[in-house]
């Protein structure tokens, strides 16, 4: 006879092999989604100065300010919530190439869009949330910064794909900074 200690264990190894299972079709059943959505980005004004970073060295680099506007509709993002997928993790980042650096990233904004959430973006004159710091002076002039909307799929069980927007915004920083007013 068994005893309640094997019993219980077979019960619980049972339990846990179902489950595996069940997360395992549901990984597999939006494996292949398509998650691409369109987005409209433009930028409204761009500024570049040339300012101390106290946080590190005080030497003076650029700091850009971008005003943007970011639009989607509700065609747009809310299909790419199945029943897989708990929230969307959306961050705008500025890529573009300076003498110091052959690649800069820059995450300038980032939202979290829950499930229940509206899906629906329209933002004008938005602000960056986050600094645009260049470590020189690779900011002024520079003619070819690229704005991309990405966002991570957080689902339920599976992996977390990184998509990018299909259609990213290019853009130049002006050639003379903008003085500070005191």
């Amino acid at each position: 006879m068994h005893t309640f200690l094997t019993r219980g264990n077979a019960i619980l190894a049972y339990t846990l092999s179902v489950s595996a299972f069940l997360t395992f079709c549901c990984f597999i059943s939006t494996i292949f989604y398509d998650y691409q959505a369109n987005v409209t980005l433009n930028t409204v004004k761009v500024v570049v100065k040339n300012v101390p970073d106290y946080s590190a060295s005080r030497e003076k680099n650029d700091l850009g300010y971008v005003t943007f506007d970011l639009r989607t509709d509700f065609l747009h993002l809310t299909p790419l919530f199945n029943w897989n997928v708990k929230q969307l993790f959306l961050f705008l980042y500025a890529e573009y190439e300076s003498e110091n650096n052959q690649l800069n990233q820059v995450v300038l904004w980032d939202k979290i869009v829950l499930r229940e959430d509206n899906a629906v973006l329209d933002f004008k004159n938005m602000n960056t949330k986050y600094y645009f710091w260049d470590d020189g002076k690779g900011l002024r002039g520079n003619k070819n910064v690229t704005l991309t909307l990405s966002w991570n799929i957080i689902p339920t069980a599976g992996w977390l794909p990184t998509i990018h927007t299909t259609a990213p915004h290019i853009f130049a920083f002006p050639s003379e900074y903008t003085t500070l007013r005191v």
